[in-house]
């Protein structure tokens, strides 16, 4: 072989070397954060479960990097077998979690062990190629040249997985897909380092073996995740998709239609005009003009289909994060059949965007504005329920305008409930607190608030409802002394107190 060939050899290997440093970096990340991902959507408490997953993750890599040093020889070879292993364990590790959860086969522990077992792997990995890279170059260049890669993996994939991986493939698949990156990766190494490779044919028969698993379970994967999701949930699943900001899944037995987001109950549609009636009405008749309402939330529809039963109605402004979620409302033929088209109607005006970013752009006031928001359950969501927030809220009202929000269960999350609404009234709003009894949800609250002392005794509903009347107005006003205010914190940007309150509220039911 001549001097020209051996550099062209080399070069290759130098190229191969430094793609499968990014490649594996990027399927390192997309793994972690599948694992944090699943693991926020099935038990909630996104903080918590992103902090177990990133601090056991590189924890378990500091214990890869520790024992790649007793790898003496044969370096190549006992790489591609790691990759072959993380390929194996990280591509089924999203698989196997959402079994073990549907099961309800110790999920946790679960988590654990497969955390550690990829970022061990993982550990294993950069150390050994900066190893195989000194055979090409100095000890300085192989380092630079094998971080450098390995960073810009790193921001490959954590880039990849919201905007591209996961609205596109979804958790389940996205894990195989990686899996099968890792394999790549295996077969480009045993292409260019075939003649150094020990037991070469049985790494092959290994690679091809695992690579069929792989790509059978991708084949198969949208019957066995729709199988193992269907557990999860007690009515027939009828629709299923994953947004980039959520999972969205719609049920159905017999008339009761329910939506859930990231595996929370939004509504039933046995129930849910309870819920909507009690919080559009009491607002929408004490104020003199509805001409500009705001929704906040509310892409389903249903909040939007109360308004419009009042005729003074010039504009309804929906805010709603999630496209996706307009989008069925506005499509979807049950959700059309329970909003009565509401998002199709002229007077309705759709904008998908972060709610504290609509109001701080924009200048207009409103007479009416329905804060119809999933709970606050992770940082996400919180800060929409912080004193700041309010504050945005009320420089949006119009003088004699009010507004309303949702405020989770006064008898789950009491804490919870009367944190929110003394963090109205720190924010310099009246505040009225209100509940009603919602079977699917149990005991629900809401707080109704605006620049002046409300008296509920003057509200007077004159639109159809088919819950809510005048008769029945004054018991909502009036809380029971399991469920009457309690003195908490105030919720605030840098002090998210409510986070912790709705936690410990809910968990304590072992809900």
């Amino acid at each position: 072989m001549n001097m020209n060939d051996t550099d062209r050899r080399l070069k290759s290997r130098g190229v191969i070397l430094l793609l499968s440093v990014s490649i594996i970096a990027i399927c390192a990340i997309v793994y972690e954060l599948g694992i944090g991902s699943l693991s926020s959507y099935l038990l909630g408490n996104s903080i918590y479960q992103f902090s177990i997953t990133i601090g056991l993750f590189m924890t378990a890599m500091g214990i890869g990097s520790y024992l790649s040093k007793y790898i003496t020889g044969q370096l190549i070879t006992a790489f591609i077998r790691v990759e072959l292993v993380i390929g194996c364990i990280g591509g089924f590790s999203c698989p196997i979690l959402f079994a073990a959860y549907s099961f309800k086969f110790f999920y946790g522990p679960t988590m654990w062990i497969l955390i550690v077992l990829i970022g061990t792997l993982i550990g294993l990995e950069l150390p050994l190629l900066t190893r195989i890279f000194r055979e090409y170059t100095t000890l300085r260049i192989a380092l630079a040249n094998a971080l450098t890669f390995d960073y810009l993996g790193g921001l490959i994939g954590a880039l990849a997985f919201p905007l591209l991986l996961l609205p596109l493939l979804g958790i389940f698949e996205t894990s195989l897909v990686m899996g099968l990156t890792n394999l790549a990766v295996v077969i480009g190494n045993l292409i260019i380092f075939r003649r150094e490779i020990q037991h070469f044919k049985k790494t092959i028969v290994v690679t091809v073996l695992v690579t069929i698993g792989l790509v059978a379970a991708l084949v198969i994967s949208n019957p066995v995740s729709g199988y193992l999701e269907q557990r999860i949930y007690t009515d027939k699943i009828i629709l299923s998709r994953t947004s980039k900001y959520q999972r969205i899944v719609v049920t159905r037995w017999k008339d009761d239609v329910r939506l859930y987001i990231n595996g929370r109950l939004q509504f039933s549609a046995m129930d849910e005009y309870r819920y909507h009636e009690t919080l559009i009405h009491p607002a929408a008749s004490l104020i003199p003009s509805r001409a500009q309402v705001l929704v906040l939330g509310g892409g389903d529809g249903l909040a939007v289909r109360e308004i419009l039963k009042y005729d003074d109605v010039d504009q309804i402004t929906v805010v709603d994060l999630d496209p996706m979620i307009t989008e069925l409302a506005s499509t979807d033929t049950i959700l059309r059949r329970l909003n009565e088209d509401a998002l199709h109607d002229p007077k309705v005006k759709v904008v998908n965007q972060d709610a504290q970013q609509f109001l701080q752009a924009t200048d207009r006031l409103y007479n009416l504005i329905i804060i119809d928001l999933p709970d606050p359950s992770d940082e996400s969501l919180v800060s929409l329920y912080s004193d700041t927030f309010y504050r945005i809220v009320k420089r949006r009202l119009a003088r004699d305008g009010l507004a309303v929000t949702q405020s989770s269960s006064p008898f789950f999350a009491q804490n919870a409930f009367w944190c929110i609404h003394q963090t109205i009234e720190a924010a310099g709003l009246h505040a009225t607190a209100y509940h009603v009894n919602v079977p699917s949800f149990g005991e629900w609250g809401f707080n109704l608030f605006g620049e002046w002392q409300i008296d509920p005794k003057k509200i007077t509903i004159r639109v159809p409802t088919r819950f809510l009347s005048n008769e029945t107005l004054a018991p909502l006003f009036v809380f029971d002394k399991d469920i009457d205010e309690v003195e908490t914190q105030i919720n605030t940007l840098l002090t998210p107190m409510l986070l912790f309150y709705h936690r410990e509220g809910w968990e304590s039911w072992g809900l």
